[in-house]
Formats: C-alpha cells, structure tokens, sequence
C-alpha cells in the first residue's frame, strides 16, 4: 500500500481528528490568540495602534460635537491616558446585558458600541465596535473613568477581564467624559516594546489639525524627553486653519511651485459628510500624500485619494487644452499627484476600510463624491489665478516628459536584457570587447562614413555616419526626441542611457568623436551634437569623453609632397614654406570628408599619432555660463539669439561682419 507523503510516525500514533478538537474562542481570547488579525501584528507599531484606537473614540465624542478638549498623557511607566469632555461612556445596565453596565459590555465584548447606526453618532472613526475591547484584551492593566451626570465612576481590567466592580465615586463637579488608561501587555508586545513620545504626540498634533474644534493637551514624565526625539514636555495642540496649517508645518520652508496652496473644504451632497483638503508642489523636497477618514489615518489610501487625483488631473489636463498646450493632453494622475505634497480629510458616514486596521478606504461611491466636490474648486481656482496656474502646468508638463523618457528609457533597457545586444544597423563597431582604447566616430553622411571605414583602426576603431543634421534637442519635445532615429542609434550605440538613467560603467567606448565636415554646417552638426550630449549626457562630457576631430581645410602640395592646413595661417604659411623650391605649389581645398580619400582621412584625422583632437569640456566656474550659452543659442527663443548676435555684433563690429559666411 502506498504511504500517504504526509504521513509519519508521530502523526499516525496520535487518536484520530473528532469533535473535542474544535475549539469555540469566546469573549476577548480570540483577540489574544490572533491579535495581528485585529491591530496588524505585534510589534512596535502595532502597540501604538492601541493609543490610536483610544484617541479615536475621543476624537468621535469631538467631531460629533459633544467634546472641545482631548487630553493624552505619556508616564514612565509607559501607561497611555487618554481623557476627553464628551458625553462619557453610559454605565447603566445594558438593556441586552441586565447584569452588566454598558460601559463593561463595551470593554470586554466584541462587536458592541453606540457607532453601527446614525443615532449617537454621524460620522465617526470606529464602525466595527472592535477597538477599545482589542486594546483591553491587549493591555495587562486599565482603568476607565466616567464622568457622567455629575458623578464619577470607575472600573479596573486586565487581558480583557474586568477586575473590579463598576463602582460609583461619588459626586463630581466641572467634569465630564471618559479617561482611558492602559498599558500594553509585555506578553503580547514584548518586554522590550515602549511607545514612542514623538509618535504618540504626531498623533496628537494630526488629530488637531484634522478637527478645527477641538484642543489637544499633551503631556509626557521628563524622563522619557531626550534631545533625540524633540518633542515637549507639555503643549496645548490647536490649530484654527486645519489641514492648511498642516500643510504648512509639514513644508516648513520649502519652495513651491506656485505662491499659494489650493486648499479648501466643502459638504458633500445629500449629507453624505465633508472634504477638506491642503495641496502644494514642491520645487526642492519629495512629496508626500497623507490622507485620512473621519480622522483615522487611511497610509495605503484608497478611494477618497482616488477621488482627489481625478479631479487634480483632469482639471489640469482641460486647463491645458483651453490654453493650447497640446501636451496637456497627456497629463495622468501621477504626473500631478505624485510630486505633490497633499492632506485629505474626509468625513463620510459608513465608510466601508479594509480591514480592522483601517489602513485603506474602500467606499465606492467615495471616489465620484470627492472628485466632483473638489474638481469645481480646482477649476474655479485654475481659472482665477492664470500666472501660478501656467507655472503649474510648466512644471507637470516637464514631468510628463521626464515620464516618458523614462519609459522610453525602460523599454531600450528591457530589449538589451531579454535579448543580445542590438546594434545600428549603420555602426561598424570595432573588435575590442573592453571600453579601455576604444573611440567611436560619429560621422557626417554615408560617404564619409564610407572613407572613415577604410580609414579606420579596426580593432579600435568604431564608425557611426550620421544622417545630415540631428534633431535639436534644447528646443524639441520629448516625443520628437524619442522618436529621432539619428538619436536612437547613438543611444544604442553607446549603451549608458541618458538623463536620470545614464550609467558610467555601461559606456562601451572609452571617447566619443564628433567628426564632420570643416565648414559652417559641419560646425552646425557638431554643435547640435555637443547639445545633445550637454543636455541628456552631461555625465559623459564631465568625465572627459567628448571630443572634436580636426579635419584639414587645405592641402598645399608640391610634386610629391603634402601638407595639410587645418586654417587660413596654416595654409599661407605651408604655401609659403613649399614656395621656396622654385616649383609650382598648388592649393586643395577639402569641401568635406567625403572628399578625402581613405589614407588622406587616416592621416589627418584618425591616426592617434599624427591627428589633432579637441577635448570638449566645462570649467567648474562656466557651468552656469554653459547652461545661459545653450538656452541663448539653441533654445526655443529666437528673441535670445537675437540678442547675442546684436551683442557680439556690437564687440567685434565690421570684423565680424566681413568673416560671416552667409
């Protein structure tokens, strides 16, 4: 008989599976047995999640209006005390419950709480009725203090179970609410795990910015404060302009796109609940999105985020359509949310979350809600302030771009690594397999091209001939860039990416060679050259790789002897210089490399022993000079070069009139 694969010793020694073995969990011990099911796990973080979950039940009695003041307070001990001035928890006997108060079927049964219909609350953060039973089963010790009707009740639990009596303390003045104190329970945390004063006092500072209303007073023992975690001893936490305070805060001082945030809040309609929002672009930081759900923090986001990038991206993308900026049309939501730095805070009335945790929203009909509502106010805020609204659409379409070369960069990365490398079709690479002593030719026309590769060192030596003039690239899109062939096969060549995704170590020559004809539209090729790699390349010219060929202008020859002038002095002084043997010299002038023969070009121009290379560099101090000189030249403003050229006109005056050759 075959042996089941599972099948051991031990396990078939054992009485067979029946029903003694099913176990029903009842109260709070599946909480224990399973807390990560309930607060995420049990760590760290999930030991803060118990003060959230107690600050949220305060911050409820606030946002519905019953309390104005929410005290947390942090002991040495590492006990949490939460206080508000609401209504207090009622401690009458529960209806379904007659020998227990409703205060201790709150704090040690599942699914129990005054928040799973519109009755005592309209919005609220708790929906499940789970959180403050949770941090009861987690906590080796709490109490519960009620202030309620002018008396003061309390009750003690630990791990879930009430250890004392509901008992009455008598008559209070001046107070009312609940306070909930607790500490952790080392067997479920760890003996090691203490809360953190700098995130318990975020917390409390979020909540505050969260509900206009509502003041937030934070105290921590002396001896948890260190230098290290800059947090205060005692604070009083309000902020009268919400979410546009915390965007402040957050930015401190960072430069943004426009002047102005776009913030604002409005009702949903038919009651649903309220949005408010704080939305900035920084220039000089990294974005970030922080967004929440009747003042719980939503960290993986969901619907509500889904609703604001909508109305963020389509209101910009229409924007730039009204004012003719066809690449407007490509804009996404992530071209305008992702760089953003953006707080969102809904309130809605039965928010659907995943999971107990609360950590995503996932209300459907949220995302139409919140969309429509913020889309007027970002249209009517574009439309009113055209000077940051076009700084705006500047900047995401510059993103936009940046976007697709990445992608264009991805997709040449993707093709080198599933297959062999491809090269253009028109490189004729050089044997060398090492970058070290290779140079790569970049060559006006096919027919120099056809010279350079007889001319060249094979071994050494790689040729690319280029079609006429490259594209601009200090004046082009990034589509016509993308889809410039001249481009394409230099970038294939070359093998180390350009912009953001250049890499030194992929180069696969060790210099690059412009060479083009020794006239004005071979200076013009060499300079659009140059551009192309200053802008996407700048790596490669920093490192020292870019160079100029020198091809000769002139041949002097006498009989059987040459010399080849590179300018005007050169060639009156060869001539000068072969005219003192009494034969006839005579002047050659080269109209392009094509023209040259093989040995002609080897000579002059390729050979590393008798050629003339300019190395194209950037001086520290002209960096900034080189990028003015670019943007003046080969911009997209005419009026620049205008400029210059009425400038240079002014310094050298007739000599310069009388050397261009136009």
């Amino acid at each position: 008989m075959s042996k089941d694969l599972f099948d051991t010793e031990e396990q078939n020694s054992k009485s067979n599976y029946t029903a003694e073995d099913i176990e029903v969990l009842e109260g709070l011990e599946p909480v224990r047995r399973r807390p990560g099911m309930y607060i995420g796990g049990t760590d760290e973080n999930a030991m803060h999640h118990l003060a959230s979950e107690v600050f949220d039940n305060a911050m409820d009695e606030a946002v519905a209006g019953y309390a104005t003041r929410i005290e947390i307070d942090l002991s040495a001990e590492g006990v949490v005390t939460i206080r508000d001035n609401g209504r207090g928890i009622p401690v009458e006997a529960h209806p379904k419950f007659p020998d227990k108060s409703a205060l201790e079927v709150i704090m040690t049964t599942l699914h129990s709480g005054g928040k799973f219909s519109k009755k005592a609350y309209y919005t609220s953060g708790g929906l499940h009725g789970v959180g403050v039973s949770v941090v009861n089963a987690l906590s080796d010790g709490m109490k519960v203090e009620v202030a309620r009707d002018k008396r003061l009740w309390t009750q003690k639990y630990s791990r879930g179970a009430p250890i004392t009596e509901l008992k009455d303390e008598g008559v209070v003045n001046n107070r009312r609410g609940t306070t909930v104190s607790f500490h952790p329970d080392p067997e479920i945390f760890g003996t090691r795990a203490t809360f953190r004063p700098k995130k318990l006092y975020n917390l409390a500072k979020s909540k505050a910015y969260l509900f206009k209303g509502v003041e937030i007073r934070w105290s921590c023992d002396p001896a948890l404060i260190t230098d290290k975690n800059d947090v205060p001893q005692k604070d009083v936490i309000h902020s009268p302009n919400g979410l546009a305070d915390y965007l402040s805060a957050s930015l401190e001082k960072a430069q943004t796109v426009t002047q102005k945030a776009f913030v604002g809040e409005v009702m949903l309609p038919d009651k649903a609940g309220r949005v408010e929002w704080a939305i900035h672009w920084p220039l000089d930081v990294d974005g970030f999105s922080y967004s929440y759900c009747n003042t719980v923090p939503t960290i993986l986001g969901g619907t509500h985020e889904a609703g604001l990038r909508n109305a963020l991206y389509k209101g910009l993308r229409e924007y730039g359509e009204m004012v003719s900026r066809k690449k407007a049309a490509q804009i996404t939501g992530d071209d305008v949310f992702g760089n953003s730095c953006s707080i969102l805070s809904l309130f809605y009335h039965e928010p659907e979350f995943q999971g107990q945790t609360k950590e995503k929203l996932v209300s459907n009909k949220v995302t139409k809600l919140v969309e429509n509502a913020i889309r007027d106010h970002f249209d009517n805020w574009l439309s009113s302030n055209p000077d940051a609204s076009n700084a705006l659409l500047d900047f995401i379409i510059f993103r936009v771009d940046e976007r697709l070369k990445r992608r264009a960069q991805k997709e040449t990365s993707r093709k080198t690594i599933v297959q062999k490398l491809r090269l253009p079709g028109k490189l004729t690479d050089c044997t060398r397999e090492a970058q070290e002593g290779t140079e790569l030719y970049l060559v006006e026309g096919d027919s120099a091209g056809g010279s350079a590769k007889q001319a060249r060192a094979r071994e050494t030596q790689a040729i690319l001939p280029l079609r006429g003039k490259i594209l601009n690239v200090a004046s082009a899109t990034t589509d016509k860039i993308n889809a410039n062939q001249e481009i394409k096969d230099m970038l294939l060549a070359l093998g180390c990416g350009c912009g953001d995704y250049y890499k030194e170590e992929d180069l696969r020559y060790e210099k690059i060679i412009i060479m083009t004809d020794a006239d004005v539209d071979g200076a013009h090729i060499a300079a659009l050259l140059m551009t192309f790699f200053f802008k996407e390349m700048p790596q490669l010219i920093q490192n020292g790789h870019l160079y100029l060929a020198q091809p000769p202008h002139n041949r002097v020859t006498q009989g059987a002897k040459s010399i080849y002038a590179g300018n005007e002095k050169e060639r009156d002084k060869a001539f000068k210089e072969l005219s003192k043997g009494g034969r006839k010299v005579e002047i050659g002038r080269f109209k392009g490399l094509g023209e040259m023969t093989a040995p002609q070009l080897k000579e002059t121009t390729m050979n590393p022993d008798t050629r003339i290379l300019l190395k194209v560099k950037i001086a520290e101090d002209e960096k900034n000079l080189a990028v003015e000189r670019v943007e003046q030249l080969m911009g997209k403003s005419p009026e620049l070069r205008f400029k210059f050229i009425q400038e240079q006109s002014q310094l050298k005056a007739d000599k310069l009139a009388t050397s261009l050759d136009v």
